[in-house]
């Protein structure tokens, strides 16, 4: 008879319960073999990684240096009671108040206004401390409008020189109610136009709210300013970007501020037709050889602007025994687009002699330099006349 219907339902549950608890240790058999494999001598176990920041072999790493960068200057404004401002790119202070400019750095050094570094009356005052340095001017008036500069120094022993890129600069307004304009000890000034080379007319005013126009002297018309040809900077004054011939003249500026209305110094510009580079001289004799009692033309020539001034000089042998200079100069248009001309100067020796044999050099000069070609001639004895 079959176990089961032996017990009846009651030996069936017993018989399940059995057969759990043979399963349970089962597998709690096969989990404890698993951990003695693992401990087990020359079984190899697989390493675990370590975590990080747990490691007790630690290497050290290296540290590299940084080299100290010196820090760019700044530029501060001291205020009353001990207060600072940072100044930014311009500054105005009430004429006859005192400014204080404190520049971080050891050492500095500073630079002002032309007027100021020519004569300061004694108002103003430097002084360097250990970590800075401190700018005072005192008294003050629309006169020491302009640039104020401090400049970190970079030293080696003695020797020390500014570091222009790291300067820290303020411009300085001091706004005169009786002076629009700083003032200036000549009544007129000669500026030269050049083509190549933007022309500055310095008119300065005190105060940033002045509001400034160019003038023409004659015919008294104002001259138009489109920001391209002619542009203003109240920090600088008006610029002609490219100057032409028609700008020459006698021109001068005009500030108004409120009712007060102000001319300028009048400024002469003189219109000059500047190269471009410097000339390119080309020498050619009439002849390598010469012979004993013959004329010799030795000519110079210059291929330029049109209206731009060339020198040409020499030197020739027969400057060693005195013999006198004796040249052909001319300038002659040459055709094309563009307008351009021949400058020639042409060396004459009448009647050469051996002395005359030699180097031959001619000279080209403008405003932007010089340049020097020579070429050599040869003095041979007079053929004798052949007997008949």
């Amino acid at each position: 008879m079959p176990l089961v219907n032996l017990f009846g339902s009651q030996g069936r549950w017993v018989l399940s319960a059995l057969l759990i608890c043979a399963v349970i240790f089962e597998l709690a058999y096969c989990q404890k073999d698993t951990q003695e494999q693992r401990t087990t001598p020359g079984r190899k176990s697989k390493p675990s990684k370590p975590k990080l920041g747990k490691s007790t072999n630690k290497v050290p790493r290296a540290v590299t240096a940084k080299p100290k960068l010196k820090a760019t200057p700044v530029l501060t404004q001291v205020l009353n009671r001990g207060k600072f401002k940072k100044v930014g790119e311009t500054v105005s202070v009430q004429t006859g108040a005192t400014l204080e400019l404190r520049c971080r750095g050891k050492p500095v050094q500073w630079s002002v206004p032309k007027y100021l570094e020519e004569d300061d009356d004694g108002r103003l005052r430097i002084v360097q401390h250990k970590r800075y340095g401190v700018l005072t001017l005192v008294n003050t008036t629309g006169v020491d409008t302009g640039e104020y500069t401090c400049y970190p120094m970079y030293c080696e022993g003695t020797d020390c020189r500014k570091e222009h890129d790291k300067a820290a600069k303020v411009f300085v307004f001091f706004p005169d109610p009786q002076e629009l304009f700083v003032p200036s000890s000549d009544y007129y000034e000669a500026i030269q136009l050049r083509t190549n080379w933007p022309t500055l007319l310095p008119c300065q005013v005190t105060s940033p709210e002045a509001k400034v126009t160019l003038h023409r002297e004659f015919p008294p018309v104002e001259v138009a300013v489109d920001g391209t040809e002619i542009s203003f900077n109240v920090k600088r004054g008006f610029t002609i970007h490219r100057p032409r011939p028609h700008h020459a003249g006698a021109l001068f500026c005009v500030a108004s501020l409120g009712n007060l209305r102000q001319s300028s110094t009048k400024y002469m510009l003189i219109y000059v037709n500047y190269p471009m580079a410097p000339p390119a001289p080309v020498i050619q004799a009439s002849s390598s050889s010469m012979a004993v009692g013959e004329n010799l033309r030795v000519s110079c020539s210059v291929v330029g602007e049109q209206d731009v001034v060339v020198e040409i000089t020499w030197e020739y042998p027969g400057q060693q025994i005195g013999r006198p200079l004796y040249t052909q100069e001319s300038i002659s248009p040459i055709g094309g687009g563009a307008a351009r001309q021949q400058s020639q100067s042409v060396l004459l020796v009448d009647e050469v002699r051996g002395v005359d044999q030699g180097a031959y050099t001619c000279t080209a000069h403008n405003l932007q330099g010089a340049k020097s070609v020579s070429t050599t001639v040869k003095v041979v004895p007079k053929a004798k006349p052949k007997k008949p």
